[in-house]
């Protein structure tokens, strides 16, 4: 899995920046977050403790605060101006608003215990990861035996179009990669998940011009943070170039962006499975599994 190493710094920076501007044009990513909850609906799930990783304003943890009134609910982000967006007391019931708890915190060290969390919620986080592998590694540290995993992120062919109509002008990156379906499904294995299912759709935003969508992702925080990036401020000759190309793309007097969207499903070991590291198989028990099984062998 190779793709451009991305700028911490300026990934934290462009998020902070768009706080105030996310939910106006967060369209596309309520979609997602909603076809995203659907599929834990159908899970006969009461997660204790559940962590929303890449929360933004909190929309998905203020619903899923709501669902699981008993559950603790973590919204966790990098940007602290997103997690002060979010409502602590929901208008859809006080009661919910005192089980989610903001978390200012960096995806590759999670603050948090192990074997603490009962299910791991991510809608379009992932893609921003400078290592993927080092953040399934952490979820499995944080996840109780038989926790489940379920996630959105953007595949390859997100906006295709435009990553097109910048490659006629230059070779510089202009617009995130984002790895491979299958390769995710790979590290999820390689960090010890069972029971991984991915699939994947094609969404497509339509736009009047081509400026409006990148103003639009620029509102959501969604910046180009490609450690090799050019700074400094595009020409105008070289937008325009930009801007000409695209023109092939264009649906009578529409302009498409098209978004290949990931989704994710994964489990937790359950107790004492082994799993592959490159030391050899490791399996894990806790004291309390330890416990029970000498007593259910009637050993003293």
């Amino acid at each position: 899995m190779s793709l451009t190493p991305l700028d911490k710094a300026a990934i934290r920076l462009s998020f902070e920046r768009a706080a105030t501007t996310y939910d106006d044009y967060a369209i596309l990513q309520r979609e997602i977050q909603s076809r995203l909850l659907e599929r834990i609906e159908f899970q006969r799930y009461a997660p204790e403790t559940i962590l929303d990783l890449g929360c933004g304003t909190g929309s998905a943890s203020r619903m899923m605060a709501g669902r699981y009134a008993g559950a603790n609910i973590i919204a966790l982000d990098w940007a602290p101006a997103m997690l002060g967006r979010i409502d602590p007391v929901p208008e859809a019931g006080r009661q919910a608003g005192r089980n989610l708890s903001p978390l200012c915190a960096d995806m590759h060290a999670l603050p948090l215990a192990a074997r603490s969390v009962d299910l791991v919620f991510s809608n379009l986080a992932l893609q921003w990861s400078y290592d993927l592998p080092a953040v399934f590694r952490e979820f499995r540290r944080i996840m109780k035996a038989d926790a489940m995993l379920v996630f959105t992120s953007f595949g390859p062919d997100t906006l295709y179009e435009l990553k097109q109509a910048w490659r006629s002008v230059d070779e510089s990156p202009h617009v995130n990669d984002h790895p491979d379906m299958h390769d995710v499904g790979d590290e999820l294995l390689a960090a010890g998940f069972r029971e991984p299912v991915m699939d994947a759709e094609r969404l497509t935003m339509e736009y009047a011009d081509v400026m409006t969508l990148m103003r639009e992702l620029k509102a959501i925080g969604a910046h180009n943070v490609a450690s090799n990036r050019q700074h400094g401020l595009t020409g105008k000759a070289s937008l325009k170039e930009m801007l000409n190309s695209y023109e092939a793309f264009k649906r009578g007097d529409r302009y498409p962006a098209s978004y290949e969207v990931i989704y994710g499903t994964a489990f937790a070991p359950a107790e004492g499975q082994p799993v592959k590291t490159p030391g050899g198989d490791v399996a894990t028990f806790s004291i309390d599994a330890l416990r029970a099984g000498s007593k259910s062998r009637g050993a003293p």
